[in-house]
């Protein structure tokens, strides 16, 4: 959804000229000498009334946009220039941006991009402010999981805090009532099998099962979902987070992607899908091409306002109905540059997140509150997804998506299913080419 103009402090820029400025940065990049310094040195949590702007560079998805306007509400101090950027190409380019002498001073976390920054000292350790301003109880320790690294960056869930979430996400399935009933699948699938045996009515019926934004991350969503409920979730995250001796090549992780390519052959997923972006993937959607959309819950507000009372939102249904259930999720998390000029300031934001008026912004805008005491009643879609986050956080099962696995793992998923849906490759191949690029950073 296109972000509002706001007439407050905060400055947006163009995803045009974010991404040329990030592409300008990468020269600066390229340098070599030693570590920078990323420990702040005296820190204060009273940022008084002098005049700060700070530089935030983000992804497309979060609510980001009211954030800011929120924070700066609360500090007119303070002015927030926006960088916003595409998602596939704010991964690869956002590590590069941050070596540079130009670099925003907060950033959007990914920490299959970013951990590269950590041993050269770009990111703050956030420890000092985490211990200031008492982050250990302010934010889940879930959310907090993720975003911890070793100095090497070779392992994550221990080390220091380098990022802080900015709203909580999980992962799951919309479905397009009408569709379902005219395919005459009488309730939302409870069983994997159940889901399966829908997508075949669905073909049935002349109905797309699915809508897949194969070119760029809408394919393996659908494979990570798969790989949720039905692999062994601890295994899963010590390959996530860089544990010694784990593989992605486990019985369970070849039958989510045998499953994945059955439903390729069985014309479950569209030919066209390599070609169609995860945007015009969410658009199909809403036009009735596709029963089932798998993606977060950050598609929700907008998939409300088009589709009102004809979209419900699940989880991945397990193998049986009384499975515990697991699904990928993660925080909105934001880091903040060791070259910044205002560390204090940009702490700051970092705990504004964490409050009772971020988390009614973070709710309103589709995403689960930081906050997990905060009230999340509400009705239609967003009830529903706050239902599914809430069953998965109440039983931890929120587990990391795979691209955190490494800074190229990306680059290894998106094609990697490309090849699933063309036929160019295997399921062993897609699982070996994984394997190889975890080997690589990690070993």
């Amino acid at each position: 959804m296109p972000p509002k103009e706001k007439a407050t402090r905060a400055a947006a820029f163009s995803v045009a000229a974010a991404s040329a400025a990030l592409t300008l940065t990468a020269c600066a990049a390229l340098t070599t000498g030693s570590a920078q310094d990323n420990t702040p040195g005296e820190i204060s949590t009273d940022i008084g009334d002098a005049e700060a702007t700070l530089t935030l560079a983000f992804a497309d998805d979060p609510p980001t946009h009211e954030l800011v306007q929120g924070f700066t509400s609360r500090y007119p101090n303070v002015t927030v220039e926006l960088q916003q950027t595409q998602f596939t190409d704010y991964v690869k380019t956002i590590s590069l941006s941050m070596t540079s002498d130009d670099a925003p001073d907060i950033a959007q976390y990914n920490p299959g991009a970013m951990r590269s920054l950590i041993p050269g000292g770009h990111i703050l350790d956030l420890d000092p402010y985490a211990e200031a301003y008492g982050w250990d109880e302010s934010f889940p320790a879930a959310s907090l999981e993720p975003l911890r690294s070793d100095d090497a960056a070779s392992e994550f869930a221990t080390g220091s805090l380098y990022a802080a979430p900015g709203a909580l996400s999980v992962l799951g399935v919309f479905y397009n009532t009408a569709l379902l009933e005219e395919a005459g699948v009488p309730e939302p699938p409870a069983t994997l099998e159940d889901f399966e045996t829908a997508l075949e009515l669905a073909d049935q019926a002349d109905i797309a099962p699915l809508s897949v934004g194969g070119l760029e991350v809408g394919g393996f969503q659908i494979w990570n979902a798969l790989l949720n409920v039905l692999g062994d979730h601890g295994e899963y995250k010590d390959w996530v987070y860089g544990a010694a001796g784990s593989t992605i090549e486990t019985d369970a992780a070849a039958e989510a992607t045998e499953t994945f390519h059955r439903w390729v052959e069985a014309g479950y997923v569209p030919e066209s899908a390599n070609a169609t972006s995860d945007n015009d993937a969410r658009a199909a959607f809403v036009d009735g091409d596709g029963m089932f959309l798998v993606t977060g819950n950050w598609a929700a507000f907008e998939l409300e306002a088009e589709m009102g009372d004809d979209v419900g939102f699940m989880l991945m249904p397990g193998t049986t109905v009384d499975q515990t259930p697991v699904a990928s999720g993660a925080s909105v998390a934001y880091a903040v540059s060791s070259h910044t000029d205002h560390p204090d300031v940009a702490a700051a934001f970092l705990d504004y997140l964490s409050g009772v008026e971020a988390a009614e912004i973070q709710l309103s805008t589709g995403f689960m509150p930081v906050d997990t005491q905060a009230p999340t009643e509400s009705r239609g879609l967003l009830g529903e997804v706050n239902s599914g986050f809430g069953t998965v956080a109440d039983n931890e099962g929120i587990v990391p998506f795979p691209d955190y696995a490494t800074p190229g793992m990306i680059d290894q998923l998106t094609p990697g299913v490309q090849g699933l849906i063309s036929g160019s490759a295997t399921p062993e191949e897609f699982l070996a080419s994984l394997q190889a690029e975890w080997e690589s950073h990690h070993e």
